[in-house]
């Protein structure tokens, strides 16, 4: 049986109560290597929740408590990965960059997926280790020329939390976090263009843009700000919008709302931008544009679209025993190649 550690950020509990994207898919792996039988650890925050073994150092997210400084709590949650590693067979880093700096003083094999890139700054943490551990991309768009990969696994998402809708609302869907690369601002004016009400939800990650950008447009009515939402409210949201609105300022690694908002029956109206092409079929389960501009036009295509089909596109592709299934075949190989050295 393989021994598998996970090794999950902190930033918020895994799973995540709201946001947490990187936490969440840790979670939803970690629980289908368990239904495998799979001997998984995860390292996480104390207030985890799972089914498999709970090693923790810091008892709560350092988001959700200020009092935890992150540098420190971080340090401290990475170093007893690597402490403890003789008693894995591989360890799956879910923490991008840092975590590869302890990867040469164990034995123990080292896979990391990563889930796109902050920064060009952090390139030289990836470069150093290339050849001495593993990566893993979350789509081929995310895939930086100068790094090698073992495979690309697409997140898979818990078909059973998103309920299909076949007749949905009259309302426009914002789900992600209030920043400007997720084109909070495009989302309110395509509203303000068709005269559509605009739902936007999530977490503020930039104060400034909400104060400056989102804020003098939200009135209560036509255009409102619901907060983050949960993973038990999050599926009847998606369910009944006309779309979700996805009109991002950056090529995204990859976008767990699309995928959400197809599993429910809900198309995506989303430009063009880093994986977004391989999530959505254009002209079936969403529109590809190639600027905000262009939103407008496609709304009122919508109707055009059969919602049963951006269900079971997700059904095809985008489970998490399909994920599931990636990584196990991941683990194999490097063993295999491990065992050969």
């Amino acid at each position: 049986m393989m021994k598998i550690a996970i090794l999950a950020p902190i930033a918020w509990r895994t799973p995540p109560r709201h946001y947490g994207p990187w936490e969440w898919v840790a979670s939803l792996l970690t629980e289908g290597l368990v239904k495998r039988g799979v001997e998984a650890t995860l390292f996480a925050t104390g207030d985890s929740q799972t089914a498999a073994e709970l090693v923790w150092t810091a008892p709560r997210p350092y988001e959700e408590d200020k009092t935890l400084d992150p540098k420190v709590w971080e340090c401290l949650h990475i170093s007893r990965v690597f402490e403890e590693a003789e008693r894995f067979d591989l360890i799956h880093n879910h923490f991008d960059f840092l975590p590869l700096t302890y990867s040469a003083l164990v034995r123990t094999p080292v896979v990391t997926t990563i889930h796109g890139f902050s920064s060009p700054k952090i390139l030289p943490v990836y470069q150093k280790y290339n050849g001495s551990t593993y990566y893993v991309s979350i789509s081929q768009a995310d895939r930086h020329p100068s790094l090698d990969y073992i495979a690309t696994v697409y997140h898979g998402i818990p078909l059973e939390n998103y309920p299909f809708q076949e007749t949905p609302g009259d309302y426009l869907l914002f789900l992600g976090r209030i920043h400007r690369d997720k084109g909070t601002y495009e989302a309110i004016q395509l509203a303000r263009s068709t005269g559509l009400p605009l739902l936007i939800a999530g977490i503020i990650q930039d104060q400034d843009y909400f104060d400056s950008q989102v804020a003098p447009h939200l009135d209560g009515e036509q255009i409102r700000y619901i907060g983050p939402v949960g993973p038990e409210a999050k599926g009847a949201l998606l369910s009944r919008a006309l779309a979700l609105v996805h009109l991002i300022n950056f090529d995204e690694p990859f976008g767990l709302s699309v995928v959400e908002s197809m599993a429910c029956g809900t198309p995506v109206i989303a430009v063009k931008r880093g994986s977004m092409a391989e999530l959505i079929l254009d002209g079936k389960t969403g529109f590809l544009i190639d600027h905000p501009g262009q939103a407008a036009d496609r709304v009122k295509e919508l109707s055009q679209l059969d919602r049963r089909a951006c269900r079971e596109h997700v059904e095809k592709n985008f489970t998490v025993d399909k994920m599931v299934d990636g990584y196990l075949e991941v683990y194999r190989k490097i063993l295999a190649r491990q065992g050969a050295s």
